[in-house]
């Protein structure tokens, strides 16, 4: 079960401590989206569905579709943010992520004192220390629970996109480059939430 032992020491000095992660920086269609989680301070788990939180990617998706209400329940503070394909095709995808992190924290109903970043690299807009922290999504329980909420938030907006463009069974694939997916642009080309920069030799694209 993950703890708040990496929260603990910064909650000796700050009382807002904001885990941040993101989803959907690798598929060809969609948004990216961040989670910003805020659990009150000196926050400690009981036992029960929060036992299973870990890295979004370890979980399945009913696991997260359990764990996401619950999160949201017991965080102090929440959001997430979206950037769409036609922003990540005009700055490119990593700096879109940046950009969905710092509009995340910015919706959240109060400032955090420091930022926990899953990651190595995080560019900020904001006046607030932040720490990267490599694989954070499976050591560090408020990023763990942010990767959830982005996850969950980011899929359920491809599912709804799949009612739109059924061709492409974005609920299956979530955008996510399979062979399916492939085989449907080849076929239809691309959609609308597409993110045209991005190509694939398989498409023969240049």
């Amino acid at each position: 079960m993950m703890n708040t032992d990496y929260e603990w020491p910064l909650w000796q000095t700050t009382e807002l401590v904001c885990g941040i992660d993101e989803a959907g920086r690798g598929p060809l269609a969609g948004p990216v989206v961040a989670g910003a989680v805020v659990f009150p301070r000196w926050f400690r788990p009981q036992s029960g569905v929060m036992e299973m939180l870990n890295d979004s990617k370890k979980l399945t998706s009913a696991q997260r579709e359990e764990l996401a209400p619950v999160i949201r329940e017991a965080a102090l503070l929440w959001a997430v943010a979206e950037v769409g394909p036609e922003v990540i095709d005009r700055i490119n995808i990593l700096q879109a992520t940046f950009l969905a992190m710092n509009s995340a924290v910015k919706s959240l109903a109060g400032t955090p004192g420091v930022l926990l970043v899953d990651g190595n690299r995080f560019r900020s807009e904001l006046a607030i220390p932040y720490e990267t922290v490599v694989k954070g999504d499976s050591k560090v329980f408020s990023i763990a629970a942010a990767s959830v909420l982005a996850k969950t938030h980011r899929d359920a907006l491809m599912i709804a996109s799949s009612e739109t463009y059924p061709e492409f069974s974005f609920d299956r694939h979530f955008g996510y480059p399979t062979k399916t997916h492939v085989e449907a642009i080849r076929q239809y080309g691309r959609c609308p939430i597409h993110r045209q920069s991005f190509r694939l030799r398989q498409l023969n694209e240049k």
